[in-house]
């Protein structure tokens, strides 16, 4: 039986349609992908299902007595007291029974013994009801749930009254999936968790009995737990099997085909209205009169269409030295005394992209604040390679500022003329009327374009990106991917993103029990190590940290190895140049005297000088072939 039927739901905004005919069911175990670009209506039709909104048209049918969790984009966390008191609610029924089992035990303690055995035979009864419906473990639970989603246990007593946007989310998150609903909406819940809060997510959601609807721009999360997808796209709707890669597959086949549908059918019409046109009034106007009425009753297709992409160029024409970055024994922080994160030795090449990773609070943002100079480092030193120009995506956009419109930022941020600024904010998705909102008014997403517009403004060749796939949805994500990858400069990209790091990182740096840990090899290497910590493995930290000392150790031995050789040659070079200069200077004056021989017709002389200068020239031959041997192998360096 069906949880959820929803048919031919339509709903407008005013005169506008934001969908129409959307018709699906959900049943228990399944868990439904809901896809598209932003503002097409994904977290309205969740507010419909959830009944915060009523539908212009069609019917929301609900199987009785079913429970709907709805976890909102901004969510509204209210209640009393303190985090870990706001999860107990979930367990008044429990808590209550617990009450009445305390005062049975008083009552088994009563001299009386009827009243014994009436308590005893009462308690009996309600102990096991009480056991099967986890009484003795449901704070085990509540624990479980709220270090899952990345609270702490010196956070678990925190008044409600004081949790950030953030932590009302993640707390609403965890009180709904306490109360483990029958059908459970979540829009974006993967928004305010690190890796390790989604991994974690990914789990209770893999195993979850009832129905769940999602919408989230995670590919890899969605890759994980959905088994069916459905897309919202110019107001209508297309379900496909599976999970997102399947999705992205079977999307592309169906386009395809509709393509070639469309295109079949419009050379069938086009064939068609020419032999109408050629014997209307011909010899065969009764076959033409024909064809005119199977091609009025013939159903048009419709040209199929594709969402507009962002457009994003963030090339740069400024070549950077080879080193770029260089962090050597730092700490950075707010106090001394206690240190967020700890570098022994990290460095960045030109040309390399490095996914920064790491729970929330490990430090993230304050080593690339640290690496912009906004903060002083606790110790050590930040080294910045040769004509670095640095650019920063920040997480939350402080730069953009509200009362502004998105025109001005952009003229401001050193864009020449009003035409030319609407031209390149259209290929950020701002067109028409858009350029002129207010940037305080802004959606995540928008905010988030209106940043990388100004960043590519800027032509960096040292991009530092902190989260900056947050707010895009999906067809955004892929083109901000491709341009990361075909950047001609150097990325440090913070990210909870696995699929995004997966495809462009050809380097991990991971932040683990406050230290920074490189991993040269990539993804793969980053991943395996990562199932390992998680499983426990703590030694394996110890066993990289010796690994890298070890290969950073081997590496400075090549350079000093390298820098000797190269010494050598130079002193070779310098050398062989000293004594190719005497033999040309030689070479000249031999010539001058043959030139001089040979005015005065000396013939003796002449034959005497030409001798010594096919030695002498013979001699400088061979030193400019051992000089362009030498200086050939010093370049191979």
């Amino acid at each position: 039986m069906a949880l959820l039927s929803v048919s031919n739901l339509a709903k407008y905004f005013g005169p506008d349609e934001i969908f129409a005919q959307v018709s699906f069911e959900v049943h228990p175990s399944d868990c439904v992908a809901l896809v598209g670009v932003n503002g097409c209506g994904k977290s309205t039709l969740l507010d419909i299902i959830a009944g915060l909104q009523e539908p212009d048209a069609g019917t929301v049918s609900r199987a009785r007595d079913i429970r709907i969790g709805y976890l909102p984009q901004i969510p509204h966390f209210k209640s009393a007291g303190t985090l870990w008191e706001a999860m107990k609610a979930v367990f008044a029924d429990l808590q209550a029974q617990q009450e009445t089992l305390h005062r049975l035990e008083e009552q088994m303690a009563s001299p009386d013994e009827v009243e014994r055995e009436a308590a005893l035979a009462r308690y009996g009864m309600l102990l096991e009801k009480f056991e099967q419906a986890g009484g003795f473990t449901y704070e085990a639970r509540i624990g479980q749930v709220l270090g899952g989603l990345g609270f702490r246990k010196d956070e678990f007593d925190m008044p409600v009254a004081y949790l950030s946007g953030g932590e009302q989310t993640r707390a609403l998150l965890a009180r709904l999936l306490l109360e483990e609903p029958d059908l459970l909406l979540l829009d974006e819940p993967t928004n305010h968790l690190d890796l390790e809060g989604i991994e974690w997510l990914e789990e209770q959601l893999k195993s979850w009995k009832g129905g769940i609807i999602v919408v989230a721009h995670d590919r890899e999360f969605l890759d994980t737990v959905a088994n069916r997808v459905i897309e919202m796209e110019f107001g209508r709707i297309e379900a496909y099997r599976g999970n997102y890669t399947a999705y992205v597959q079977q999307r592309a086949e169906r386009r395809r085909q509709q393509r070639i549908a469309y295109e079949t059918q419009q050379q069938e019409i086009a064939k068609t209205e020419d032999y109408i046109r050629r014997y209307m009034a011909g010899q065969r106007t009764a076959q033409a009169k024909g064809r005119l009425r199977r091609l009025e009753r013939v159903e048009r297709l419709e040209r199929p269409i594709e969402q507009q992409s962002i457009h994003i160029n963030l090339q740069t024409t400024l070549r950077s030295g080879d080193l770029v970055l260089g962090l050597y024994n730092l700490q950075v922080g707010y106090t001394p005394e206690t240190p967020l994160l700890t570098v022994e030795e990290a460095e960045i090449r030109r040309r390399q992209r490095v996914a920064l990773v790491g729970p929330n609070g490990s430090g993230k943002t304050t080593l690339l604040r640290t690496i912009l100079r906004e903060i002083r480092p606790l110790h050590g030193r930040v080294r910045i390679g040769a004509a670095v120009h640095i650019g920063y995506f920040a997480q939350v956009q402080e730069h953009l500022v509200a009362g502004k419109s998105v025109l001005d930022t952009l003229l401001d941020a050193g864009m020449d003329s009003v035409a030319e600024t609407r031209s390149f904010l259209a290929r950020y998705g701002f067109r028409g009327d858009d350029v002129f909102k207010d940037v305080g008014v802004l959606s995540g997403g928008e905010r988030a374009r209106v940043a990388l517009a100004i960043l590519a403004l800027e032509k960096a060749n040292f991009l530092l990106l902190d989260e900056p796939t947050n707010h895009l949805d999906i067809p955004s994500q892929e083109v901000l991917q491709d341009v990361i990858s075909s950047f001609n400069g150097t990325v440090l990209l913070v990210s909870h993103d696995r699929y995004l790091i997966r495809e462009i990182a050809t380097q991990v740096w991971a932040i683990a029990d406050g230290k920074l840990h490189v991993f040269e090899e990539g993804y793969p290497a980053y991943a395996a190590w990562h199932q390992e910590y998680r499983s426990g493995g703590a030694p394996s930290l110890q066993r990289r940290e010796e690994e890298n000392r070890a290969r950073r150790e081997a590496a400075r031995q090549i350079a000093r190895e390298r820098e000797r050789a190269l010494a050598r040659q130079q002193k070779q070079l310098d050398a062989l140049e000293t004594q190719i200069h005497v033999l040309e200077t030689h070479l000249r004056e031999l010539t001058t005297a043959l030139e001089l021989a040979g005015r005065v017709q000396d013939v003796n002389r002449v034959a005497r000088l030409g001798t010594e200068y096919h030695q002498v020239e013979a001699e400088l031959n061979q030193l400019l072939e051992q000089w362009a041997s030498v200086a050939e192998l010093s370049g191979g360096w």
